[in-house]
């Protein structure tokens, strides 16, 4: 697959480190000039010195669409200076991964890709990424997190052979950094190791040079500008750490996990309802100051995979169309649920026979959480042969993935009850995906809109 990832320090060369070693085709972006400490295991220094050779990958620098996709070609990775990641219009990747370890979300979207990946704080899971990755050292490093957002950033350094804030090596002023000594060397406390802005730096600790910036970066004071290691492993400092691994070894799954998803679902909305126990046009009423539909549109948009809105409404239809969203017209929502059904299921097999499981979803649960219906979609895709919905304890609920094993049941309902019927029929195939009891709300009445 074809993988943008933004950030090209070291955990980000961690995570191509794994991505690459599947053959995945990876693109990285970086700004003008680094900052990266650890850059002897970074492809970050390719922006400065044109290459970087990080254990079994090159990363070479591209200057445009054309030199990029040349490299790729080639099967190295491609580094480019665009730190607003503009380069995702030509590239259309499969997978982002915000690795920019920024601590806080630059402007990554849910929808900027087909799957997002954060990576450490600032990112929460069904909001601005599909899944996040824990980043912080300890029991849960590397662990995914498909509901809610990575532990806070503390401040304090990771636990790295006994030391934690005195490793690290910060400026003692604005300038430029001068380094006095070399990555790899071993420095004794209280040694000069650098100078910014013509002021000293000097080591909190005895130890190896794990990291320095590169000499005529730009710092600021008490910026981090290196790293010493009391392990004294020279080895250390010229491959991937156990850390940037193990955060790439969870990009990876679920990398792999998306993988196996790609082109197998589709989605259709069910929009189509006369309102009638609502009196009246109940999609478009007001929700936290959007129409109701818009919630359901919206969060399906967050999957990458093609969705379908069965309507007979055009203002909803014209708002799918802007947001590339097919729209199937049903002129006789009198007939049922099941009329609606039929009609976006036969168009998913008409315009993609090959599909293996199709999610439907009403459109007023306005507090379905994205989370949720990801988790929907990861049990189907374990799961094949299944039917996979989200409920509450053995309480069934909306929305439904139906396997292709059921198509041609679905295809043969009528009147309003829809596919409880063939869920009856084969409870043993059911799987639920447990949410809050407040998301399977739906508006029926005008009173459920207090």
């Amino acid at each position: 697959m074809k993988i943008l990832i933004k950030g090209a320090g070291d955990l980000a060369t961690g995570i191509a480190s794994r991505l690459y070693g599947a053959g995945h085709r990876i693109l990285m972006t970086e700004i003008r000039e680094p900052l990266t400490v650890r850059r002897t295991v970074a492809l970050s220094r390719a922006v400065y010195d044109g290459r970087a050779q990080v254990e079994e990958m090159t990363g070479i620098h591209a200057e445009d669409q054309s030199a990029a996709e040349k490299i790729l070609d080639e099967g190295d990775i491609a580094v480019m200076v665009d730190p607003e990641a503009v380069c995702r219009e030509w590239f259309s990747p499969d997978v982002i991964v915000d690795a920019i370890i920024a601590k806080r979300n630059t402007g990554t979207r849910i929808t900027d890709a087909p799957f997002i990946i954060g990576v450490g704080p600032g990112f929460t899971a069904g909001v601005d990424c599909n899944c996040v990755v824990e980043t912080k050292r300890g029991h849960t490093l590397g662990n995914i997190i498909w509901k809610g957002s990575a532990i806070p950033n503390t401040g304090v350094p990771g636990n790295v052979g006994g030391y934690t804030i005195e490793r690290l090596i910060r400026a003692s002023a604005d300038g430029t950094i001068l380094p006095k000594v070399q990555i790899g060397e071993s420095v004794e406390k209280g040694q000069v190791v650098a100078l910014t802005g013509g002021e000293p730096v000097y080591a909190q600790m005895s130890g190896i040079v794990r990291g320095m910036l590169q000499e005529g970066a730009a710092v600021r004071k008490d910026l981090k500008i290196g790293d010493i290691d009391a392990r004294t492993q020279v080895s250390h400092c010229y491959t991937i750490s156990d850390k940037a691994r193990a955060i790439g070894g969870g990009v990876l799954e679920a990398v792999t996990g998306y993988e196996r998803m790609k082109g197998k679902f589709a989605i259709v909305i069910l929009a189509a309802g006369a309102g009638t126990r609502f009196g009246g046009d109940k999609l478009s009423a007001p929700v936290r100051n959007r129409p109701l539909y818009l919630h359901t549109l919206e969060r399906m948009l967050a999957f990458g995979f093609p969705v379908y809105i069965v309507t007979g409404n055009e203002e909803i239809t014209e708002n799918a169309q802007d947001r590339g969203v097919e729209t199937v017209w049903n002129k006789e929502p009198e007939r049922g649920i099941s009329r609606s059904l039929i009609l976006g299921l036969n168009r998913v097999l008409e315009d993609r026979p090959d599909t293996e499981g199709v999610l439907f979803s009403v459109c007023d649960q306005p507090c379905m959480e994205i989370s949720t219906v990801q988790q929907i979609f990861r049990t189907a895709a374990r799961h094949p042969g299944s039917i996979v919905c989200a409920g509450s304890g053995v309480r069934t609920g909306n929305p439904v993935c139906w396997d292709k094993r059921f198509f041609r049941e679905l295809l043969e309902l009528s009147g309003d009850e829809g596919g409880r019927q063939v869920i009856k029929r084969h409870r043993e195939k059911l799987r639920i995906v447990q949410a809050d009891p407040e998301e399977l709300k739906d508006i029926d009445r005008r009173e459920d809109l207090s």
